[in-house]
């Protein structure tokens, strides 16, 4: 199984995939939110704590994620983003699981065939691709979903 990480500050997107079928299956999705009025370090505590929580329950096999998007005209928002990427990647080495990371764009043409889709035509293709009847309700769960997609593609190009 593939845990799928979209990471955040607000809102940290995760999937988990089973993908040991001939179509993979979206075991479950959800979202770890945080109030923007609680102090970093305990967001943050909250986002590992959440997270171990799910790795400890769903017994995955990897994590997923996408490398940190950098928009230089905002270094501070790519700073915030790199401590909730962090405490993912901790959650992950504390609980033995390998991380696997791929570039926005990749996720995207691995997904939609289009490395510069955008969030709708991800969304849509989420649905399409695990037989869902509706698009996921948050882009941060689409995202995880995505990413954990992109991984389980990667995969079967390998085999």
């Amino acid at each position: 199984m593939i845990l799928g990480i979209d990471p955040g500050l607000v809102d940290t997107g995760y999937a988990i995939i089973n993908g040991s079928g001939r179509v993979p299956v979206l075991q479950e999705g959800g979202l770890i939110r945080t109030n923007r009025k609680v102090p970093l370090n305990f967001r943050l505590k909250e986002i590992y704590d959440e997270l171990v929580s799910v790795i400890r329950a769903k017994t995955p096999t990897v994590m997923a994620m996408e490398d940190l998007f950098t928009d230089y005209r905002n270094p501070s928002t790519a700073i915030l983003m790199g401590h909730a990427r962090g405490v993912c990647l901790l959650a992950a080495a504390n609980c033995g699981l390998a991380v696997m990371s791929y570039s926005p764009a990749r996720v995207k043409k691995s997904l939609t065939g289009n490395g510069r889709a955008s969030k709708e035509q991800v969304k849509a293709m989420v649905r399409v691709t695990l037989g869902l009847r509706e698009e996921p309700s948050s882009e941060h769960v689409a995202d995880a979903i995505a990413v954990a997609l992109c991984h389980l593609r990667e995969l079967s190009v390998r085999d």
